[in-house]
């Protein structure tokens, strides 16, 4: 039997850590990118249209969806850091996910995710403890943000999505 719930987190459901540590944080923000296009770069385009899970997105489809959620992630915070407690754009990601650019070649968002993440880096390496107390209203939740906690979620988004390729990977055989 097919654990869905392993295959959909395979790295846990996101929490905030008991001791958050903002270092860690922004290096794996930093880091992705690298990350992730070392763990597509020799798959095949068969390969790159199998679902992660059953039912799941292409790993075509989970790469521009990270550079779709991290370009909303890095404008969310440049608002944050710009307006007070600004009220960000939910978007629906699943919808985002079957428009025509989720189909192009990977090699677009990778170097999106590139540059993206170039930008937030050096973004948070300039933020001030009191810049990351600040934070944005999520409609859909109806909570505050922390741009601490933001930081930490994208990490760990970007983990999360990078694993869910590579055990699928790993139990291809690729």
């Amino acid at each position: 039997m097919i654990d869905i719930e392993s295959l959909k987190y395979p790295i846990g459901r996101f929490s905030i850590p008991k001791k958050p540590d903002l270092e860690t944080a922004i290096s794996e923000i930093t880091q992705f990118p690298e990350l992730i296009e070392a763990a597509t770069a020799k798959l095949s385009k068969l390969q790159l249209d199998s679902p992660y899970r059953p039912g799941g997105w292409s790993v075509r489809q989970v790469v521009h969806h990270l550079a779709d959620s991290h370009m909303n992630a890095f404008i969310r915070f440049k608002l944050t850091l710009t307006e007070d407690t600004p009220t960000i754009k939910p978007y629906l990601e699943a919808s985002w996910a079957n428009l025509a650019d989720s189909y192009l070649d990977i090699e677009s968002s990778i170097i999106l995710l590139k540059q993206i993440h170039f930008k937030w880096a050096v973004l948070l390496e300039s933020m001030s403890a009191e810049d990351f107390d600040r934070c944005y209203f999520h409609p859909e939740s109806q909570k505050k943000v922390l741009l601490l906690e933001a930081t930490h979620l994208y990490a760990w988004h970007g983990l999360h999505h990078l694993a869910q390729i590579q055990h699928l990977a790993l139990r291809e055989n690729w």
